[in-house]
């Protein structure tokens, strides 16, 4: 990721005696044209270049992917007219040669390039489709773009800087982390720049804060208008206070968040200077406020990994054949536990949320993921399909390492030294323009800190050893168990299997001696249980009641079969109850391990 354009402080303009300053280079020119009376559906992009292209520079590239995405893209499948034009506006021969390329014929003759575009949302695709939060939107009141789905650039110019311009209807508004000059243009000082700052336009509602001397802008689009900028802002303040006390001082000057909320959720993206969401429009309700605000806290803490900490590989990202990095447990494990780590210790969740969060994320690894997958070969394999089905994983065993790192650090320091501490530390060797080592940072975090963390690397990290859980969280009198036994009966309906339905229905996959005695067989769509309704979305709710009743306890069950709905009572049976992924204080903890838990549950 990038630095911001800042100008020089003006006492260094008037007292720095020194040679005559570098001629700027020009600017490649863009201007996106966005119309909906004519087109919900397509942009229209021209491209002015400032200066005959060489025969090197013969190709136009769009981008295969981008970087923080993970995933194919090949946005030259969405170009629907492409065009090179002389100073003359007379054309100039060009063709396809790959999904994501066009050759000019006579390169130094091309001053204009012309192109439409489609947008990436309703466009549809046979495969790759393009996650919603790293594609692009247009509709009759507003549109999202995110840079490398609209804009290419000749071979070889990915380092030139350029001035985008959008024309949009009268009425709309901007956000970004960049901001238009007089002119209306927005400066980039390279493409990666540029595709690391999306723009959300129309019909939006604003706020802003202060943290420090720091500015952050809530930029927000509801389709229906059930949530403004300000009171989820509002909502987000306590996070955001927590996450300066956690990173003592924010290394950016202006950060934008920009919110997309209408059908359906898929999720956010990082960049630099902002964050991008697209979710479902619902009421602002607290639980879904607190659901919000967990998401931005972990994009929020991308501005240490990796706009501070990052390798050669993110630094100057190849948009044509990208490359998977090994330090993606860096970039996203990290920063998923400090997005957890900093609420805990600001006072927002309590230490059960805490663990409960915890137990989450280790019955993610164990019951979805696959545990012999090492988080460095998850990395590397990334963009690849094999990576991708894996790749959930990396927010989940992924933070547990990295929470494992601290504890071990904290552990090695006698409580004066974690993560974060480190963290902040490599944030200031390194920062926005110099990258880590992709094959060195095992041995270059080894040397700031401990021998003994490059052992925990080897294990942990390049290979998939188990977690030492138990071990490491009885550091600081946590106790852990894979299965606990709390020694009370409970009545259940016996272990059955379930199936999600097209419509949002949950019907039975796998049917319980218990369930088969009362009539109910694979199939059979779970309707309501105990007169509540069976819905999708609590539908866990719904599995805890009925594994937590009582014992011979006669429960009724709506199910529907061959589209006619039917009432089943059935009695529980008696089971132990057990907890998997078992996280809780231990009541025995030594006075050793209590302090070292207050040096764990601060910030040092």
């Amino acid at each position: 990721m990038l630095t911001s354009l800042r100008p020089a402080p003006l006492a260094a303009l008037l007292f720095c005696a020194a040679p005559a300053l570098a001629a700027t280079p020009p600017e490649l020119t863009y201007t996106v044209t966005i119309d909906p009376a004519k087109s919900t559906d397509e942009f229209q992009v021209t491209l002015q270049l400032p200066k005959k292209l060489k025969k090197d520079q013969a190709i136009y590239q769009f981008a295969s992917t981008a970087p923080g995405t993970y995933q194919v893209m090949d946005m030259g499948r969405f170009v629907r007219k492409f065009e090179a034009l002389d100073a003359k506006g007379k054309p100039v021969d060009s063709k396809q040669l790959s999904p994501n390329q066009w050759q000019l014929s006579q390169p130094d003759k091309v001053r204009e390039i012309r192109y439409t575009i489609a947008e990436t949302w309703d466009t549809p695709v046979q495969e790759h489709r393009i996650y919603r939060m790293c594609g692009s939107s247009l509709e009759a009141d507003h549109a999202l773009l995110n840079g490398q789905t609209i804009l290419g650039y000749p071979q070889g110019m990915q380092s030139a800087p350029l001035r985008l311009k959008i024309n949009y209807p009268s009425g709309w508004q901007a956000g970004s982390a960049l901001t238009p000059d007089a002119q209306g243009y927005y400066h980039a000082k390279n493409y990666d720049h540029a595709v690391d700052s999306p723009i959300l336009l129309g019909r939006l509602t604003q706020a802003t804060t202060k943290l420090g001397d720091a500015e952050v802008a809530l930029y927000c689009y509801s389709k229906t208008d059930q949530i403004k900028a300000e009171p989820l802002l509002g909502a987000m303040q306590k996070m955001l206070g927590a996450a300066q006390s956690f990173l003592v001082q924010l290394p950016v000057k202006r950060y934008a968040f920009l919110y997309h909320f209408e059908d359906q959720s898929q999720g956010a993206w990082e960049h630099s200077y902002s964050s991008e969401y697209t979710l479902k429009e619902q009421p602002l309700t607290p639980e879904y406020a607190q659901s919000i605000t967990d998401m931005a806290a972990h994009e929020f803490f991308h501005i240490v990994t990796p706009l501070n900490i990052h390798s050669e590989i993110i630094e100057q990202f190849n948009f044509v054949q990208p490359t998977g990095s090994q330090h993606l447990w860096l970039y996203e494990g990290t920063t998923e536990w400090a997005a957890h780590m900093m609420q805990l210790r600001g006072g927002l969740i309590s230490l059960d949320d805490y663990l409960n969060t915890l137990r989450d994320k280790v019955a993610y690894d164990h019951l979805r993921a696959d545990t012999t997958y090492s988080l460095k070969k998850l990395g590397l394999n990334s963009f690849t399909d094999e990576g991708q089905e894996q790749y959930g994983n990396i927010y989940q065993r992924g933070a547990m390492t990295a929470a494992l790192l601290d504890l071990r650090l904290l552990e090695l320091s006698g409580g004066k030294r974690g993560l974060r501490e480190v963290l902040l530390e490599l944030a200031k060797q390194y920062g926005p323009s110099k990258p880590i080592s992709e094959q060195n940072f095992f041995d270059d975090f080894t040397k700031a800190t401990y021998p003994e963390i490059r052992d925990f690397f080897r294990r942990y990290v390049e290979n998939a050893e188990p977690l030492p859980l138990k071990e490491y969280y009885g550091k600081v009198g946590i106790r852990y168990e894979p299965v606990y036994r709390t020694g009370r009966k409970l009545g259940s309906l016996g272990t059955n299997g379930y199936a999600p339905l097209a419509g949002g229905g949950i019907a039975f996959a796998q049917v319980s001696p218990a369930l088969q005695a009362c009539g109910i067989g694979v199939g059979d769509q779970l309707v309501s249980y105990n007169g509540a309704a069976v819905k999708a979305e609590t539908f866990r709710q719904t599995l805890v009641a009925m594994q937590s009743g009582k014992p011979g306890e006669e429960v009724e069950l709506t199910i529907s079969r061959d589209g006619k709905e039917k009432k089943i009572r059935c009695r529980t049976v008696e089971r132990d109850e057990t907890k998997r992924y078992y996280f809780a204080l231990d009541p025995q903890a030594t006075p050793q391990q209590l302090a070292l838990r207050q040096a764990w549950q601060k910030n040092l």
